[in-house]
């Protein structure tokens, strides 16, 4: 009796063709590509995790990495790409928006939105020494930020007044704190709390008042198109709030620096 063998027609892959075995090493990567977890939902699953909210205006920093802050700009970078695809914006063969999308990515995440992916800045504080207890202002201040309904520009100034209590900390630190919570898409009247908040976290003044005064491209560029609308909003604290004297003191010395009601 004669016995036959059916013979095989799979390459043995220690025998493959060197070109078939490259286009098997591609397949096998793009696999495990579309495999791989993006990082924003590691990310997102440590923040829920933590039960921590992360809204617009929050600062997430502290649940990654720099190294995983790379990735996400480069997950970002894919989506926007395929943002502009769908606005049939033909990017491959403009050459002005052909790398639009790495730089949107790199603006939002190191730049106009640094405050929710990089922490805060240091901020030392020192001893009143000379148990100062005169009210001290600082301004104008530049913000910038941007509304969270459009993602368009917020501009405009700030000032800040000071009762100090047994803590005090270097001027230029109240433009470091004020550019990190402002760059974060926001409503004004939220980041003029949560300013006032971090300042009264980190000094405890006997009084703390916050001044922002400031455009909103939301209605100055669409909308109602009104480019002379301002919007102001203050927050005023312990003395400030107690004391009409000093509460009037704080916008009489911002005027002489540049507030205007």
């Amino acid at each position: 009796m004669t016995i036959s063998f059916h013979r095989s027609n799979a390459i043995d892959p220690d025998h493959e063709p060197k070109d078939l075995k490259s286009l098997r090493d591609i397949k096998s990567k793009e696999f495990k590509e579309t495999l791989k977890t993006p990082i924003s939902e590691i990310i997102r699953d440590r923040i829920e995790a933590a039960g921590d909210p992360y809204f617009a205006n929050d600062s997430i920093a502290h649940h990654f990495n720099d190294r995983e802050r790379e990735e996400l700009k480069s997950e970002i970078e894919g989506k926007l790409q395929s943002l502009f695809s769908s606005m049939l914006i033909d990017t491959a063969n403009d050459h002005n928006t052909n790398e639009t999308a790495r730089r949107v990515a790199k603006m939002y995440v190191d730049e106009v939105f640094k405050g929710r992916y990089h922490p805060m800045p240091k901020v030392t504080d020192f001893p009143n020494a000379k148990e100062l207890d005169e009210i001290y202002t600082l301004g104008p201040i530049t913000v910038r930020s941007a509304c969270s309904h459009h993602f368009v520009p917020i501009v405009g100034q700030a000032w800040v007044g000071i009762l100090p209590s047994d803590r005090v900390i270097g001027i230029s630190k109240f433009n470091r704190i004020i550019d990190w919570v402002l760059s974060r898409p926001h409503i004004q009247e939220e980041a003029a709390v949560m300013v006032a908040d971090i300042i009264e976290e980190l000094i405890k003044p006997k009084g703390l008042a916050f001044v922002i005064k400031a455009q909103h491209m939301c209605m100055s560029w669409r909308g109602v198109k009104e480019p002379d609308t301002r919007m102001t909003n203050s927050i005023v604290r312990g003395m400030f709030r107690t004391d009409p004297h000093m509460k009037k003191e704080f916008f009489d010395l911002i005027r002489g620096h540049g507030f205007h009601d």
